[in-house]
């Protein structure tokens, strides 16, 4: 009897002790929790914009965002498509384009493109201070310390030693509340102008928003303000021209009731529009935003580390972790969706150099048109269909993950840029005919080399002077931005300094 109660008694401290360290992790795990979704005063006031200052409250979502500094790879993409210099000649983007790496290089990639020049002070270079716009949660900063219009007033250079941390947390969350926030007080006017109530808006879309701050089509609007000194100036104010609709042809209607060109074609002399990375628009063209799947449902899948759920802020692209992204609503296997995909995409980059071809041959046989005779009346039709054709090919691929996004409507209007230019050659035989030029046959673009060369892009000249650049003036931004408290350079260590010319 005495054994059978020492036993009942064990046996009961033991599931008592047990019970205690169950008690205690629930405890911990529930503590760990409730600290996890309160959410914190990242800053009283203001704007945080360094982003290791997040990571004292947001450690897994920080680690997973300095992931992307692995996705330092340069996809030099004039050397895939040669065709895009001839396509952009008089343009910057005929001297440098990239595909996208990983949001840590953000900042970086815009230094390093030719694109931005090689400034040799505040007031000098080739672009204007908005070309930093999307680039870093300094930019909500700066606007809130500053002014939205003086932001956009000068040039880019004048911002050098303010703009120095790569896009990152306060890019889409509030400092005071940590909650999803729209910095860029542009996407609000733009999401009223096509009908949308503020108010409405809810946190799945906001999964999305937060992304439409930057993956967007815009143009520099010239705003006239006077500032606080009684001066007036004029700002290049980023604006998205989403008040005739989000669609291709709408957003061309609305350039062409504003008579708006983004440059001049060098060689064709058409008065052309660029766009620039209208994800958000072509997404909501498609089957994920008629299904209410947001841009971090595939970007930024949710991961589980023991009681906690947080979003991956590794943003890349979703075919790179297809198990908890695509394949949480396809019901392939990886192998059999890898497949389905590169079968699907090879078909429209086909369709894609189709038409990147025949634009790029209009342009060459306006040039000759015009070298013949041609007069304005002649060759008005021409550019026309141009302008149309090439904005309706760029602004299906100009986003890279468009045909993802919306697969049909990708393929649509390529197929009607291809017809415009087709259009627009036919035109172009008549109008060579009547000069005499019979037997004209487009020059060979199809390296990059041979297309920047038609191009007129004196590349060797562009690289020497940013490397110029990136040795004196630049070294000196980020002296600047280190020594008044706005850059850790710790956080740059080990970063990668790859571009197009420096391999």
């Amino acid at each position: 009897m005495v054994n059978k109660f020492k036993l009942l008694l064990g046996g009961s401290v033991t599931a008592i002790i047990a019970m205690g360290f169950m008690a205690n992790s629930i405890n911990g795990k529930q503590a760990e929790r409730k600290e996890l979704t309160t959410s914190p005063v990242v800053k009283a006031e203001g704007i945080e914009s360094k982003n290791e200052v997040w990571a004292k409250y947001f450690p897994r979502q920080y680690d997973s965002w300095k992931q992307t500094r692995k996705n330092d790879k340069i996809d030099d993409m004039l050397a895939k498509k040669p065709q895009l210099a001839v396509l952009w000649a008089g343009y910057g983007f005929a001297k440098d384009y990239n595909a996208p790496r990983g949001h840590f290089y953000a900042l970086q990639s815009n230094i390093n493109t030719l694109r931005t020049g090689a400034p040799v002070g505040p007031a000098t270079g080739p672009m204007p201070t908005a070309c930093w716009t999307c680039k870093s949660p300094d930019v909500p900063r700066v606007m809130e310390e500053q002014g939205e219009n003086e932001f956009f007033t000068g040039k880019w250079a004048r911002l050098g030693d303010q703009i120095v941390n790569p896009i990152g947390c306060a890019d889409c969350h509030d400092s005071q509340t940590a909650n999803l926030a729209i910095s860029r007080p542009y996407l609000k006017r733009a999401l009223e102008a096509s009908g949308t109530n503020l108010a409405d808006i809810t946190h799945q879309d906001m999964r999305s928003l937060v992304c439409a701050q930057c993956h967007v089509e815009y143009y520099f609007k010239t705003t006239e303000y006077t500032d606080k000194d009684g001066k007036e100036q004029v700002a290049k104010v980023v604006t998205l021209p989403w008040a005739e609709g989000l669609s291709g042809e709408s957003m061309e209607i609305y350039y062409n009731n504003y008579g708006f060109s983004d440059w001049t074609h060098k060689i064709s002399k058409a008065p052309m529009l660029k766009a620039q990375h209208p994800g958000y628009e072509l997404y909501k063209t498609g089957i994920h935003a008629r299904r209410d799947v947001a841009c971090a449902d595939c970007h930024m899948p949710y991961k589980q580390e023991g009681s906690v759920k947080y979003s991956d802020h590794h943003i890349g692209n979703p075919l790179d972790n297809i198990a908890n992204t695509c394949l949480n609503c396809h019901k392939e296997s990886e192998e059999e969706f890898k497949s389905l995909v590169k079968r699907k995409l090879d078909r429209k980059d086909q369709l894609m150099d189709i038409a990147m071809d025949n634009l790029g041959k209009a342009h060459l046989e306006a040039g000759k048109a015009w070298e013949s005779g041609a007069t304005e009346e002649e060759m008005t039709e021409s550019l026309e269909l141009i302008r149309s054709g090439q904005w309706l090919w760029d602004y299906s691929i100009a986003s890279h993950g468009s045909f993802y996004h919306a697969p049909e409507e990708t393929l649509r209007l390529l197929s009607v840029a291809n017809e415009k230019a087709q259009q627009a050659r036919l035109k172009l035989t008549m109008v060579l005919a009547k000069h005499d030029v019979f037997d004209y046959v487009a020059p060979d673009f199809s390296t990059k080399e041979k297309a920047q060369e038609i191009a007129g892009v004196p590349l060797q000249k562009l690289v020497d002077e940013k490397l110029a650049f990136k040795a004196s003036l630049l070294q000196e931004w980020n002296k600047k931005a280190a020594a008044e408290g706005r850059l850790n350079m710790d956080t740059r260590k080990g970063m990668s300094d790859n571009s197009s010319y420096s391999k």
